[in-house]
């Protein structure tokens, strides 16, 4: 059996090393590739192809939501672990939201981190679960705001989006409102990054 092929991404070089480590010395794990920026991590993702992205959620020079979406969008088969000090309900639901596998707080002990990995890369269910179905999130939006998501996720401005559905930007940044609260984010950029893995075709009808 191969081992799992994991990249790990956090800005601090010594937590980073730690989580490297750890992996290393399990069985069935090899850490491939290490990133201390986005940017660096979405270019060593695309070099080595990755089955588990491990990453932090905030970094110097992004968030980790914009390396999920980018996994999302070209490594479809990859499973990616959210591994953070900010274990709070807003950045649980947006790693979910932009479809993280799981979520665990850097609390987690060694075995924990371990597990989740082995967790991530078969797919299987676990109590850190938090992949929410896509179907289950469009469903708290009406047709106009599913649209709109869409556009947003194009990046779209609101007044472009306005010209498009024929409606004011105010109306259009009312829906927004809308769209943030009933998904649980708090940013635009986040709604975007839910959105980009998404084929536009899926928020229609």
């Amino acid at each position: 059996m191969n081992n799992v092929r994991v990249l790990v991404l956090d800005d601090h070089e010594v937590v980073r090393r730690g989580i490297c480590d750890i992996l290393d010395r399990a069985d069935g794990i090899e850490v491939v590739a290490e990133a201390g920026t986005v940017a660096q991590a979405v270019r060593r993702a695309d070099a080595v192809r990755p089955d588990v992205v491990l990453s932090d959620l905030r970094l110097p020079d992004g968030t980790g939501l914009e390396l999920i979406a980018h996994v999302r969008r070209t490594l479809p088969d990859a499973h990616i672990v959210v591994l953070t000090s900010y274990d709070d309900d807003e950045a649980r639901s947006a790693a979910r939201t932009a479809g993280a596998d799981m979520f665990l707080p850097k609390t987690a002990g060694s075995q924990q981190v371990v597990e989740a990995v082995r967790l991530a890369a078969t797919g299987k269910e676990h109590g850190q679960h938090i992949r929410v179905r896509d179907d289950e999130v469009l469903g708290r939006l009406t047709p106009m705001e599913r649209r709109v998501v869409e556009l947003v996720g194009q990046g779209l401005a609101n007044r472009e989006i306005g010209d498009e559905l024929g409606i004011a930007e105010k109306t259009v940044k009312n829906h927004v409102t809308s769209v943030l609260s009933k998904m649980g984010l708090q940013r635009r950029t986040q709604v975007v990054a839910w959105a980009t893995r998404r084929h536009a075709a899926s928020f229609r009808g």
